[in-house]
């Protein structure tokens, strides 16, 4: 299975169990990241993560995921690129929500008004 994280982080893991909150215990786990067409895989083994963090959950096809053409890469090498381009999305996010509040009455993602 494949779960995206509301924090960006990508799993792939086997599906253990679940229950009615969308609660996931994974088995077998790596954490993934990606930088254009290369990627870096990091065994991260069980995993419990709590439903509400789940953006998408997804099965894997084996087969379909061999033939993308992707390089691997070690994680330790890919690691500081992936933080740098993940900090400068953050940094343009911030702003986009800055310009949202100040200009169109948005309100603050975390602030009053959200369900979380």
């Amino acid at each position: 299975m494949l779960v995206v994280l509301r924090d960006g982080r990508k799993l792939i893991g086997v599906l253990r169990s679940y229950d009615q909150f969308a609660n996931l215990v994974l088995e077998d786990t790596t954490e993934r990241i990606y930088h254009g067409s290369t990627y870096a895989e990091q065994y991260v083994g069980i995993f419990l993560i709590r439903g509400e963090n789940v953006v998408l959950l997804g099965e894997i096809d084996l087969d379909t995921e061999d033939e993308i053409p992707l390089k691997a890469a070690s994680y330790q090498a890919l690691k500081p690129v992936f933080s740098q381009e993940m900090a400068e999305k953050k940094h343009r996010d911030h702003d986009k929500s800055q310009v949202l509040y100040e200009e169109k009455g948005f309100c603050r993602e975390g602030g009053e008004g959200d369900g979380y």
